[in-house]
């Protein structure tokens, strides 16, 4: 069954936006968890535009779901990380200044310096994915440097999924099967929606956790948070059905 991440990047940007504590990411993500989410990604940047570094800290001391924290690793956060000891650290390559994720790490030309990242993770029993293209050579590279899964980057998948669903869906499947034949771990995330998700988890039922922000906190804005998080559990869990 696959899992729900709720990434709450967004609720942390519109805070900070004014100032002060409103909305409050710590009460966001404790609703997420009433409401049936079963985990919380955050994504701290150097700049602190959304997540802040004492976020990550108050969030560790207080969630009782999965925390996922994903971003680029520099010596900071691999420091964060080693200190709060999430379930899960996604790596993601992000240039500083980068507004969202929008590629993947070549992990054949990086597969040294992923290797020596993600041993201190793995020795401090962090489980350790790694943000990849939708490429079956960029999966099997992750799963040499000792990662314990992949995450597809899913944002080609929203684009083109609105002009071939089928299409959209077939471009991922080298990928997502080679996962399963390297024994990692199938991770997804971004531009996620309540419309192209069920088609990929009906193809590959394998994928043990979507990370959703943008989107769902955008939903959330029409439908309210409990009803837009049981849709996305919905859209999860009926393909294991």
């Amino acid at each position: 069954m696959t899992r729900l991440s709720v990434n709450i990047n967004k609720v942390a940007t519109l805070r900070n936006s004014r100032g002060g504590n409103v909305p409050d990411v710590l009460q966001f993500a404790l609703a997420c968890e009433r409401f049936g989410a079963e985990g919380i990604t955050v994504h701290p940047r150097p700049d602190g535009r959304h997540i802040r570094r004492d976020d990550v800290y108050t969030l560790s001391r207080h969630l009782s779901v999965e925390f996922n924290i994903e971003g680029n690793p520099t010596p900071d956060f691999c420091s964060m990380v080693l200190d709060v000891r999430p379930a899960q650290v996604t790596l993601v390559p992000d240039a500083l200044s980068q507004l969202t994720s929008d590629h993947g790490w070549d992990t054949l030309t990086y597969a040294d310096k992923l290797r020596a990242i993600i041993a201190p993770f793995k020795d401090a029993g962090i489980r350790v994915s790694v943000f990849v293209d939708p490429d079956a050579d960029m999966v099997r590279g992750a799963a040499r440097v000792g990662a314990d899964r992949v995450e597809l980057y899913t944002g080609p998948y929203a684009e083109n999924f609105n002009i071939d669903p089928v299409k959209a869906v077939k471009s991922y499947a080298q990928a997502a099967e080679a996962a399963k034949v390297c024994g990692l771990g199938l991770n997804a995330g971004h531009d996620l929606s309540t419309l192209n998700l069920p088609p990929f988890l009906n193809a590959f039922p394998w994928v043990d956790e979507v990370s959703i922000g943008h989107q769902l906190i955008a939903d959330a804005l029409y439908l309210g948070l409990e009803q837009t998080i049981q849709r996305y559990l919905s859209c999860c869990h009926h393909h294991a059905l």
